[in-house]
């Protein structure tokens, strides 16, 4: 099922993030937590794309993995990063061939190592492009694009920023999916800028739990920009152990999905990192057995 289908059928939707493991243990783990969370009655799932394209044939192979033995329709990353037209293209053949109609388009992160973005030989400046190409091979294809409630950190001019949004929502994009945010008004006043942009298509929340304090430092330097509320900062301050400041990032969390809902955002997508547990905590929180209780 298209996932823009989804969106104007189920309101507010919620779907899962996973990245593809590198072993077969981590593949069995990952389809145990995955099995676990169907339980929450998501909407879709998506599959994220390495950096540099680094997980390619492992994210295919899970795409159709989950989306066959989960019957749960799955949203394949596709980046411009380490990929050719033709190598892009093979991938689109090999998702139509498995049942994979929906894609999320990104530039992509820069390859470890690199400091500079360098557009691939025969491949895409920007996910703007990727769109395009998208759409114009696979017009039946849903996509979605990212969004930065917090701003691009490679854009630090944000009228720019919301230029480049608008481009790829003008090469086609059905959807947005929001990067990790810890301040709903971030969130509230992105969705405003998008509209003054023009752009209407909707916009899904991308929401992450911090659960460790060795994460939350993770966080903050893969997320470049990521911005931590002083509210936050002062309540994990408090925390005694690392018990407390799981419950500190879950009680968070759901109350950042509980203000969205209650402000009718479409969706929210929960950035799992493989594992089930912060997720089926932040509902017993929330105090909901699952999706269909928002």
């Amino acid at each position: 099922m298209l996932v823009k289908e989804i969106l104007n059928s189920v309101s507010p939707t919620l779907s899962f993030e996973f990245f593809p493991p590198k072993t077969k243990v981590g593949f069995d783990n990952l389809f145990q937590a995955v099995s676990n969370l169907m339980q929450l009655k998501p909407s879709y799932a998506s599959v994220t794309y390495g950096a540099g394209g680094s997980t390619r044939d492992y994210t295919t192979k899970l795409v159709a993995g989950i989306q066959k033995k989960m019957d749960l329709t799955v949203v394949s990353h596709l980046t411009c990063v380490g990929s050719t037209k033709d190598e892009i293209m093979s991938i689109l053949e090999k998702n139509a061939e498995n049942g994979i109609e929906n894609i999320l388009a990104l530039r992509g992160d820069i390859p470890k190592g690199e400091t500079v973005w360098k557009r691939p030989e025969n491949g895409f400046d920007y996910a703007a492009d990727l769109v395009s190409f998208i759409k114009k091979h696979y017009p039946n294809i849903c996509i979605g694009v990212a969004g930065f409630p917090e701003g691009h950190p490679l854009t630090p001019n944000r009228l720019k920023e919301m230029e480049y949004l608008k481009a790829k929502v003008d090469a086609g994009a059905d959807y947005i999916v929001t990067q990790l945010f810890f301040d709903n008004r971030d969130f509230y006043d992105f969705c405003e800028r998008c509209e003054l942009a023009g752009i209407h298509i909707p916009v899904i929340a991308g929401i992450m739990p911090i659960t460790t304090r060795k994460g939350m430092v993770r966080m903050a330097q893969m997320a470049e920009g990521a911005r931590f509320p002083a509210g936050l900062l002062r309540s994990v301050a408090r925390a005694k152990n690392d018990e407390y400041f799981e419950e500190v990032g879950i009680r968070w969390a759901a109350e950042q999905m509980r203000n969205l809902v209650s402000n009718d955002v479409r969706g929210i997508h929960l950035y799992t990192l493989n594992s089930s547990q912060a997720i089926f905590k932040i509902f017993k929180s929330l105090g909901v057995k699952d999706a269909s209780q928002f």
